[in-house]
C-alpha cells in the first residue's frame, strides 16, 4: 500500500523535471506545494496521457465515472499491478486514462514489536520521481460538479522495501515515463514496464511519528530522527 507521500520541491523544479507546466489558475485555487505529508483526498499534481505537457491537480482516491457517489475515493487510493487489467474500476482506464504522479518521497510504516515506525523512502538517483497512476472524472448527479481523481499503482516490493512493507509504489524508470503516457501502447505491453525500482537506487530512513497526523505539514517531517538506526539501504553486493 502507498498511502502517504511528499512533494516538497518548488513549482519551477517540478516543471523542469517533467518538461511540463502548471495551469496558474489551478495553483491559485488549490496551492498544494510544497506538501510534506500528502494524504488521500489531498489535491496533487499529475500528468495525464491526454495532456502530457501540463500538470493537473486531481484528488488522491479514485472515483470511477460510473460510481453512484464519491465515497469510493477513500478506499481506492491504490491499484495493484497484478489485477489492474482485470478489475472493473481500472481496466478501462488502462487504455486512455493513465497518468504519472510526481513524488520526492513516500512514507511507509515498519512493524517493530508492538510499534509501527514511520520511514521515508526516496530515490537516490532522482530528486523527483514519477509513479504510475490511473485517473478518472466523476460527475455529481446532484450538483453536476466534475471531480477528477487518481489512484497510485503498487506492486511487489524490491529487496529494500520488503524489509519495511510487502508493497511499494510503481516507480517508473525515467525512460519509461513517456511510454506509460503513450495512449498508442496497449495495456498488456505498458504493464510490462512496471517493474520494481532497483533497491540500490533507493534509501529508507526513520522519521518523526508526527507524520502519522495528516494535519501536520512541515519540513521537519522529512528529516531523519535523531539517534535513530542507520538508514535502510541495499547494495549490489549485499
Amino acid at each position: 500500500m502507498c498511502g502517504r507521500s511528499s512533494l516538497t520541491k518548488t513549482e519551477k523544479e517540478i516543471e523542469e523535471r517533467f518538461k511540463a507546466t502548471f495551469y496558474s489558475e489551478e495553483l491559485e485555487r488549490y496551492n498544494p506545494l510544497p506538501n510534506f505529508n500528502v494524504a488521500p483526498t489531498h489535491m496533487h499534481p499529475v500528468i495525464t496521457s491526454q495532456d502530457p505537457n501540463h500538470f493537473h491537480l486531481f484528488k488522491w482516491g479514485l472515483v470511477p465515472f460510473w460510481s453512484k457517489d464519491n465515497k469510493s475515493g477513500a478506499k481506492m487510493i491504490n491499484a495493484r499491478i497484478e489485477t489492474i487489467a482485470e478489475k472493473t474500476a481500472f481496466k478501462s482506464l488502462l487504455n486512455s486514462k493513465r497518468c504519472i504522479v510526481p513524488m520526492d518521497g513516500f512514507y511507509e510504516w515498519k512493524t517493530e514489536g508492538k510499534n509501527k515506525v514511520p520511514f521515508r523512502i526516496v530515490t537516490k538517483d532522482q530528486a523527483i520521481f514519477a509513479v504510475a497512476g490511473l485517473w478518472d472524472c466523476w460527475k455529481s448527479p446532484i450538483t453536476g460538479e466534475l471531480i477528477y481523481t487518481f489512484t497510485v499503482i503498487t506492486g511487489p516490493p524490491n529487496t529494500l522495501m520488503e524489509q519495511i512493507h510487502n508493497r511499494m509504489p510503481a516507480i517508473l524508470h525515467p525512460e519509461n515515463e513517456k511510454l506509460w503516457l503513450d495512449p498508442d501502447i496497449k495495456p498488456h505491453e505498458v504493464i510490462q514496464s512496471l517493474i520494481p525500482y532497483p533497491s540500490e537506487n533507493m534509501e529508507a530512513y526513520p522519521v518523526s511519528d508526527k507524520v502519522n497526523n495528516v494535519r501536520i505539514n512541515e519540513p521537519s517531517l522529512i528529516e531523519p530522527v535523531k539517534n535513530a538506526p542507520k538508514p535502510i539501504q541495499t547494495s549490489l553486493f549485499f
